[in-house]
């Protein structure tokens, strides 16, 4: 056969393939918060619906809203989302209610191993229960709560001057939490440029998760754990230890002395707000802005570094970040799934990261050239290997309302102790899990 009938041929077929392929076309909608990595996630999809022949759309809820929007759509059995990359504290209750399909036949059945992605990924955004092989998401986006800092103002002699004879030390990335709070306080109401600044951007939101994401991010250093045994609700001596009261008194003191006056209702915006507008000298915030952060023409570029939130007793980070599910009550299954396989090959998952999303594919993560390919790689892979989450209970949203009301109560309205805060939230835990038979 000579080559022009063989591409003649060929093309005979690949028409077609995509005729067949339009005319079991979908339209599919994925849900997910609007931020940056959802920006990415819209140019790659271009290249599944070009080899898929499905359309997809997008459902980008506010994350202040998000978890509402999201939860209400998911409980009502609304077919809104074929796809919804959830948080990871939802997949217990996505399982246990029946809202995600479970995907282990199709895993098997499509060769996809939970072993070529990240163990904490897997862990934290696929299983229920947890640590049990049983799947309800595939990892989509690893994240946790990082620092960033003004490198520019870090290495100003003046100012390096200026604290070593403040603290007898040289300014650095803080290598411990304690650290991390005395760099705050010598910056706070310092001048830089004819301008007063601040020492750091932290959480203190109450509507949603914004406080217990920021005082988390002190808790786990200090070694805070949820229950003194896994799986056993045993919380008294755990949640209330003294490593836990002295950690919630430091995130107290943090936010007394080293942060911008009129934030006390402040979360991921604002911490970028306080950033850009040259207000601090660090945040805390997601690795998922981190991309946005290093391009900000103004406060980015050889301006801006990056560090993985610092230890005192232990290494410990807030884990962000989700999996993606198909949504139970969608009648696209099988498009969706196509998607997820899609998603899960180990070359869309390098375009990913490309984009500005966090991939959690072990073939990204384990690249010889990661580390190097964003000045904060690096300090990714080092906070994902620290990660600790919330509760992933189905009832986890009441648990996380009495948290975020009895933080901000202590840190920000200023009411009673933190042992008080402490001992009253495991009274509020205690009657969660007594209502969902837990205890």
């Amino acid at each position: 056969m000579t080559y022009t009938k063989l591409a003649s041929a060929s093309a005979i077929v690949l028409a077609a393939t995509t005729l067949s392929t339009k005319a079991n076309a979908e339209d599919l909608t994925l849900c997910w918060a609007a931020w940056d990595p959802a920006n990415a996630l819209v140019e790659l999809s271009k290249e599944f619906e070009a080899e898929s022949g499905h359309t997809m759309n997008f459902e980008f809820v506010p994350w202040p809203n998000f978890a509402d929007r999201m939860l209400n759509e998911l409980n009502s059995g609304g077919k809104l989302c074929d796809l919804l990359i959830g948080d990871s504290q939802w997949i217990g209750g996505g399982a246990e209610n029946g809202h995600y399909v479970k995907l282990n036949d199709f895993f098997d059945a499509e060769g996809i191993s939970m072993d070529d992605f990240a163990p904490a990924t897997v862990y934290a955004y696929s299983t229920w229960p947890k640590g049990t092989p049983n799947y309800y998401a595939l990892p989509a986006m690893g994240d946790a709560n990082g620092w960033f800092y003004r490198k520019d103002w870090f290495e100003d002699p003046d100012i390096q001057a200026a604290y070593k004879e403040a603290t007898g030390q040289d300014l650095r990335e803080p290598e411990s939490q304690k650290e991390l709070l005395q760099i705050a306080q010598f910056f706070q109401g310092r001048e830089i440029d004819g301008k007063t600044v601040y020492g750091a951007a932290i959480f203190t939101e109450r509507g949603s998760e914004g406080i217990t994401m920021g005082v988390t991010s002190a808790l786990y250093p200090w070694g805070f754990k949820y229950e003194n045994t896994p799986g056993s609700y045993d919380m008294e001596g755990a949640v209330n230890s003294p490593e836990a009261v002295e950690a919630l008194e430091f995130y107290k003191e943090f936010y007394k002395t080293a942060t911008p006056p009129g934030y006390t209702n402040s979360y991921m915006g604002e911490s970028l707000d306080a950033f850009k507008s040259g207000q601090v000298a660090m945040a805390m915030n997601w690795f998922a802005f981190f991309p946005g952060l290093y391009a900000d023409p103004n406060t980015g570029g050889d301006k801006i570094d990056f560090f993985v939130n610092p230890p005192q007793n232990q290494a410990g980070s807030t884990l962000g970040g989700q999996g993606i599910s198909v949504v139970s009550y969608s009648d696209k299954q099988d498009a969706a799934l196509e998607y997820i396989k899609w998603f899960a090959q180990p070359e869309v998952q390098a375009k990913w990261w490309e984009l500005g999303g966090y991939s959690a594919h072990n073939s990204v993560l384990e690249d010889p050239g990661f580390v190097d390919s964003q000045p904060f790689a690096g300090d990714f892979l080092e906070a994902m290997a620290g990660v600790q989450d919330f509760w992933q209970e189905p009832a986890y949203a009441e648990l996380l309302l009495a948290m975020q009301k009895r933080i901000h109560d202590y840190v920000v309205a200023d009411q009673g102790t933190a042992q008080e805060a402490l001992d009253l939230l495991i009274e509020d835990w205690t009657e969660v899990f007594e209502d969902e038979g837990k205890l």
